[in-house]
């Protein structure tokens, strides 16, 4: 399945079994592009304590705490396989999140707080209550923002001048960021619009990123550049992200399944 672009395997446990492994080992081998179905991400579909669950992997086989896009994905087939109504809870690692199934294929989900403080983003070194416009380097500024996973938000005037291979890797691996970021670069189109380009934490360049996109609506809005209510361009697609007034942040937006398969044997 993708979310305008950004996609995904699932298997499904609570259908087909539980995998040998926690993931990690699959998630490498079905993620990889060249000898496995190829993806930006494993996830799990699972029950933990009657409650629906999502569990997600990178292609480098570490763990991902969230993954907008993915839950989009996660909340559509479950609702098609009958595990869940138009509205329903979710446990993630960044917490239970609220999905709603809007169409057949439009899905909104209620991401939560946008985490502001330095220390609960996961940065090292670095106090106060925001990091907004701080300088990172390399004559750049930034702003970090967790959506459960942690952000890196940079303001440039034309995100296609950006050299994404070269920028995303030493941003993602920068000192603040003891165990690494997710980097976006985000050109402001309008008070309402923006446009992004996303270096993955363990996954690289992808077409889109939710949670990515809902750190950067939020960026904009604290940097004086847009109002609470974004369309968000990314190279897979538009999502519409909404920072609310309580400074949670709601996320609508597509989710497609691209093809099913099944294998006599689970990894």
């Amino acid at each position: 399945m993708h979310g305008i672009g950004n996609d995904f395997v699932l298997i499904d446990t609570i259908r087909d079994g539980a995998l040998a492994g926690d993931g990690s080992i699959a998630s490498k081998v079905l993620c990889d592009r060249s000898i496995g179905v190829g993806a930006d991400g494993l996830i799990l579909v699972e029950r933990a304590d009657y409650m629906l669950e999502m569990k997600m992997y990178n292609p480098d086989g570490s763990a991902s705490e969230m993954c907008g896009n993915g839950l989009r994905t996660f909340g559509k087939l479950c609702h098609s396989r009958g595990y869940a109504s138009d509205k329903f809870s979710v446990k993630t690692g960044a917490g239970v999140l609220a999905v709603q199934c809007i169409s057949s294929d439009l899905v909104s989900i209620n991401m939560g707080q946008a985490i502001l403080e330095p220390a609960k983003i996961g940065m090292l070194g670095i106090g106060g209550e925001k990091f907004v416009n701080q300088d990172i380097g390399n004559d750049k500024t930034g702003t970090a923002i967790s959506m459960g996973n942690p952000h890196l938000v940079i303001f440039v005037d034309n995100v296609t001048n950006v050299d994404l291979a070269y920028e995303g890797p030493r941003f993602e691996n920068h000192k603040y960021f003891p165990n690494r970021t997710n980097v976006h670069f985000v050109q402001v189109n309008s008070d309402s619009e923006i446009t992004q380009r996303t270096w993955e934490r363990g996954a690289g360049a992808t077409l889109a990123c939710g949670t990515g996109a809902c750190a950067s609506a939020v960026a904009a809005f604290l940097n004086s550049k847009t109002g609470r209510n974004v369309k968000v361009n990314l190279p897979g697609g538009s999502l519409q992200v909404d920072y609310l007034d309580d400074g949670s942040v709601q996320m609508t937006g597509t989710a497609t399944v691209s093809f099913e398969g099944s294998s006599s044997t689970l990894l």
